[in-house]
């Protein structure tokens, strides 16, 4: 029986494990992949407070060892289902486990494209932040793909840094808020590519250099030259294992207040996985604070 177990060794779960470490619970970190989660993937953290140029990965190794030093004991396996009975919930997969609060931590995939080539290049011209790595393209040319807000955000935001931006949406009408797409358009350098549906890669030894794109009404193709490609296509949240227990949105994000609690009494939820506006480095780890400190003061009480 552990006080708390915390689902997702991204940086909101390790910080929530730090947390109720130092707090003197019994915790239990599990993981079904590698610790880090998406921070892993920027070669370049430059907008973490105090710790400028460090790498994604750096951060997250010496994240884990600051929690193992602690005696965190982390596991990695995949959870499978989370059912609450009793008062205590139990964590099922190769096997079951027990705790008196849980923290949800899942994070999120980023959607990609599927295609060739994909997850070799992403830190070396793919990315799917631009306001982590939209500074590496400072005066290059870079291509934002998407048609939602994001997308045009993204574009709107790299329109500052980059030479030209270009937009790419496989429709001829972007979904994203038509007042961000009114502001894209005047940028003087930002380029709308519609209907055009992205085919290729192009890369050398030192990463993107190109992307092929095909007209989707005619079938003709064309190629940019690109130093930067951000993937702005929607994100996955990690949370249906936890659908029979806490409510999720349309999109699949739990639901939980700004004090990262969710309805369920003993259950908490932090960082990318929950509903909220921002999503970057810096909330997630002041979500796992706020979700340790709340999960502490709910076993307290009791």
């Amino acid at each position: 029986m552990y006080d708390i177990i915390v689902i997702g060794a991204g940086p909101a779960g390790m910080t929530a494990a730090l947390y109720a470490r130092r707090a003197g619970k019994k915790v239990l970190l599990l993981e079904k992949e590698y610790p880090g989660g998406q921070i892993v993937n920027s070669p370049l953290v430059e907008n973490y407070p105090a710790l400028p140029n460090v790498s994604g990965a750096e951060f997250a190794e010496k994240l884990q060892q600051q929690i193992a030093d602690l005696g965190v004991e982390i596991e990695y396996r995949e959870a499978e289902t989370l059912e609450k009975k009793d008062g205590f919930f139990t964590v099922n997969g190769s096997e079951a486990l027990q705790a008196k609060t849980v923290i949800l931590a899942t994070g999120v995939s980023h959607r990609g494209l599927g295609l060739p080539g994909e997850e070799e290049l992403v830190g070396l011209g793919i990315s799917y932040c631009a306001v982590c790595d939209g500074a590496f393209y400072r005066g290059r040319d870079a291509a934002v793909i998407g048609g939602g807000d994001t997308a045009l955000q993204d574009a709107i935001y790299l329109s500052a840094l980059c030479r030209t931006v270009y937009v790419i949406h496989r429709r001829e009408s972007f979904r994203a808020a038509s007042v961000l797409v009114e502001k894209a358009g005047q940028k003087g350098n930002i380029v709308f590519k519609t209907p055009c549906i992205p085919r290729e890669y192009l890369s050398d030894d030192n990463g993107v250099t190109g992307l092929v794109l095909e007209n989707a009404k005619n079938g003709s193709r064309e190629t940019l030259n690109v130093d930067g490609i951000f993937l702005a296509v929607g994100l996955a949240p990690q949370n249906d294992f936890a659908r029979s227990l806490v409510s999720l949105s349309e999109q699949g994000y739990l639901m939980a207040s700004d004090d990262v609690v969710t309805e369920v009494p003993g259950l908490f939820a932090a960082g990318d996985c929950r509903v909220k506006k921002v999503r970057q480095l810096t909330t997630a780890v002041g979500d796992g604070a706020m979700a340790a400190t709340a999960a502490c003061e709910y076993l307290d009480e009791r």
